[in-house]
């Protein structure tokens, strides 16, 4: 494990990385870390910096959820990433294509917990987690992978660079949700004019077993989620790259829809 003076050497250098609009790429030679332990103790350390500008810590991504892209990565599990208050839109919603190196879109359900999810002796799962949800939403991720290259990726480097978290765009909260099957909720997409219909279990089978994996992983690292944080639980079909003038709507069948609109 790597000192904490040496860990926030390399959140200084992904934060310059940023400012200066650089491609994005895998920590170099010299900033190299071996533990995912380490990569979070440094997306923590980039918390200091980052709720300067983009507002407080407000809530947490899940990334990596498919199979392909774990593989791709070397590993066997999804990532986790903060989302701060200042980076969450509601929609309608426009988006400026000059603030992300380059925009990607996803399209998920997001969690509004109703109390602190501490450690109780056993892991979180998607069914004791029920109870401990205020509301759901249709919401768009906004990912800022600032034209990363595919087929040089590794985790740690991602989960340094806060899971590549650009934002969220988020629709109406809506406290009467117990009745959906969130296994089988349909859910439909139209991105100009075009339609593509998926199901909300599309997101790890269940999007409340994103919750608890996020739940779980907060625990494991000596915290926890807290009443009132923002949590967004996989995109239910694939990432888009944004482009100007595109239009986007995202429906889930009985918690209603969010809109965007992509700017220069």
């Amino acid at each position: 494990m790597h000192s904490d003076s040496a860990l926030a050497v390399v959140a200084d250098w992904i934060v310059n990385e940023h400012k200066a609009g650089n491609r994005y790429r895998p920590l170099p030679a010299e900033f190299a870390i071996e533990s995912m332990a380490d990569a979070y103790r440094i997306q923590a350390k980039l918390a200091d910096t980052w709720s300067m500008t983009r507002g407080a810590m407000a809530g947490y991504k899940i990334a990596l959820t498919s199979k392909p892209i774990q593989e791709l990565c070397g590993i066997n599990a999804p990532i986790g990433g903060r989302i701060y208050a200042d980076t969450i839109h509601h929609g309608p919603a426009v988006i400026s294509l000059q603030d992300f190196g380059r925009l990607g879109l996803e399209f998920e359900l997001a969690v509004r917990v109703s109390a602190d999810l501490k450690p109780m002796g056993t892991p979180w799962t998607a069914e004791n987690v029920r109870s401990k949800i205020a509301t759901l939403a249709p919401a768009f991720e906004l990912i800022e992978d600032r034209s990363a290259d595919y087929d040089h990726l590794d985790a740690c480097s991602m989960i340094a660079d806060n899971a590549w978290s650009g934002g969220v765009v988020l629709g109406p909260e809506t406290a009467a949700w117990q009745q959906l099957d969130l296994v089988t909720n349909p859910v439909t997409l139209t991105l100009n004019g075009s339609i593509e219909s998926a199901v909300t279990g599309a997101a790890m089978g269940h999007p409340l077993t994103s919750l608890a994996w996020v739940a779980n992983l907060l625990n494991d690292q000596g915290t926890a989620l807290r009443a009132g944080d923002l949590v967004i639980t996989g995109s239910t079909l694939a990432t888009r790259f944004a482009n100007l003038g595109d239009e986007a709507r995202y429906h889930i069948d009985g918690l209603g829809h969010v809109e965007l609109t992509i700017t220069a």
